[in-house]
């Protein structure tokens, strides 16, 4: 399976970061490897415009679950679609503490993203105290069976497992841990989806960097990542994706 290789930029980026979005258009012609870059919303069309005529995909980091309307400061996925983003991170755990995100809300972005045309990176992961109860698969899977819509596909459908403890942390489950939540979710994938269950990319995301990235994309059902902080620069993130392929 392609590795895709996802870069989420949050509340960073000027219109001088363009730069990095065109030093990265150089590295995305990998026959194996996929390469997306959500920088913020105010950054989105002139990403895209960077990006054309390469194989990088720019994506955004949330949609609002209706098309239009009276939701001041929201974008609806139709908004995403129609200045060229093919991708929208959705369930980030930052937007489940930050902004009181549940499953609901995430499963109703999800199908507005869908009905857009964009493929939903669902994030899932578990909490330091989720973890040292022996839960994190029970959570996982929770958030996986309430935030998937009906009619998801591996074309539409990306799911990004990152551990609430080690984002922007340092800190790294194991390699077994990794692979035992991997497991997990293509499982529950495959009973959801059936066979195309096992085509839907499962991404890893939590203190991704150039030094552990060879170790983590060797690992099973790993099939990518989602990077934060290590993707503002194209120099950095270059050797993550250098990693993938």
């Amino acid at each position: 399976m392609r590795k895709l290789i996802a870069g989420n930029w949050k509340m960073n980026g000027l219109v001088s970061s363009q730069a990095e979005i065109e030093a990265l258009k150089g590295l995305t012609g990998s026959a194996t490897c996929d390469i997306v870059v959500c920088p913020p919303f105010t950054l989105i069309d002139r990403a895209v415009e960077r990006a054309r005529d390469s194989n990088l995909a720019i994506g955004a980091q949330d949609c609002h679950a209706r098309q239009s309307g009276a939701h001041t400061g929201d974008v609806s996925a139709e908004m995403l679609a129609n200045i060229g983003a093919r991708y929208v991170i959705l369930g980030h755990s930052e937007r489940r503490v930050s902004h009181g995100e549940d499953d609901g809300i995430i499963l109703a972005k999800a199908v507005a993203a869908h009905r857009a045309g964009l493929v939903a990176i669902v994030c899932v992961g578990e909490t330091r105290h989720e973890r040292d109860e022996g839960r994190a698969i029970e959570v996982v899977g929770g958030q996986l069976r309430e935030s998937v819509p009906e009619g998801a596909t591996s074309a539409n459908l990306v799911i990004a497992y990152e551990p609430v403890w080690a984002i922007g942390t340092g800190l790294v489950p194991t390699n077994e841990q990794i692979e035992e939540v991997h497991a997990a979710i293509r499982q529950m994938l495959k009973e959801r989806l059936g066979n195309d269950g096992q085509s839907v990319k499962i991404l890893y995301g939590g203190s991704v960097k150039v030094s552990n990235a060879e170790a983590i994309f060797g690992l099973r059902n790993v099939d990518g990542a989602l990077v934060g902080g290590a993707s503002l620069k194209a120099s950095e993130f270059a050797g993550i994706i250098s990693a993938a392929i």
